[in-house]
């Protein structure tokens, strides 16, 4: 009786079945960057979207190879130690496929790499640069880790001139230490956010939140209000989906009008643009909310 009482709570609702992923765009993608060597976290993280955003062209780019360096309970990536491997051609292949694929919004991720002195910062730098040579026009958005904490591997992250910078807190300040590696914490990552709106007020900041772990809504609009108070500008909640039994189980499937709520109690804390829903993640199809146009608009120009 208990074991089923544990499968009927891992067994999604309606909301979150999504179709496998296939079709046109999705091959070719897929493709390309296989053809380059390269890693999307769409495809490491499991991602719910990869359909959706592949079959419309958007993917999110994992630099810095495919081992991650720490082992967070919720995240289906590999752990180890990658030895401080980097390929120094990664930026130009980066650069190669986005102008193969036509995108004008592009996001870049990475595993953690705390066998580097820089964490990777200055890897990130080098990619946003080498794609804003082929076209200065191209969005860039860089999902990045925590550096450890370091202020001088934050400026160099910010040093390429990507037009948003992207840090997640993952979860509400009580459930850092059950969620994720011992080396990150709330602290931290608010540290992070706070440090790269005072180097560059220019740059968009950005923050996710995974719901569904055992959090109160208390502790979310604790979160969210910590957020802003950094000056942080997009939000963006989803639902976490365990990868595997490894890992973290569902305490909750959060219900779309409670996400609902949520944004609009966001919105009413003042960010700039809130996106929250069961299949919402920190990268869901960036390109085609309000980020791009809003940033192409500063410049003048406008944006699909």
């Amino acid at each position: 009786m208990h074991r089923q009482s544990m499968l009927a709570a891992e067994r999604k609702p309606e909301w979150l079945k999504v179709r496998p992923p296939g079709g046109e765009g999705f091959s070719h993608l897929k493709a390309l960057l296989g053809d380059l060597g390269l890693h999307t976290v769409c495809e490491e993280a499991h991602c719910p979207n990869v359909a959706e955003c592949w079959g419309g062209g958007t993917a999110t780019i994992m630099l810095l190879g495919d081992t991650c360096t720490r082992g967070c309970r919720f995240c289906a990536v590999t752990s180890g130690n990658p030895r401080g491997i980097v390929d120094p051609f990664e930026p130009a292949k980066v650069a190669q496929a986005v102008a193969d694929l036509g995108l004008t919004y592009v996001v870049l991720t990475s595993v953690d790499r705390d066998d580097l002195p820089d964490g990777g910062a200055a890897h990130f730098a080098q990619t946003v640069r080498a794609i804003k040579a082929t076209d200065p026009t191209i969005l860039v958005e860089t999902l990045v880790p925590d550096f450890q904490g370091d202020p001088e591997a934050i400026r160099t992250a910010l040093g390429g001139g990507q037009d948003v910078f992207d840090h997640n807190v993952e979860t509400v300040r009580r459930l850092q230490a059950t969620v994720r590696d011992p080396r990150a914490n709330y602290e931290q990552s608010l540290f992070v956010l706070r440090t790269a709106k005072e180097l560059r007020p220019d740059v968009v900041t950005k923050s996710s939140i995974m719901l569904g772990l055992g959090e109160t809504r208390e502790e979310v609009l604790e979160t969210m209000h910590d957020l802003r108070a950094l000056g942080v500008d997009i939000v963006t909640l989803g639902q976490y989906l365990r990868p595997s039994a490894w890992h973290l189980a569902v305490n909750e499937y959060i219900a779309p009008e409670s996400f609902e709520w949520y944004r609009r109690q966001a919105e009413e804390m003042g960010f700039l643009y809130v996106a929250a829903g069961p299949l919402v993640r920190s990268s869901y199809r960036a390109g085609e909310f309000f980020l791009e146009s809003r940033l192409r608009g500063k410049g003048g120009r406008h944006g699909g």
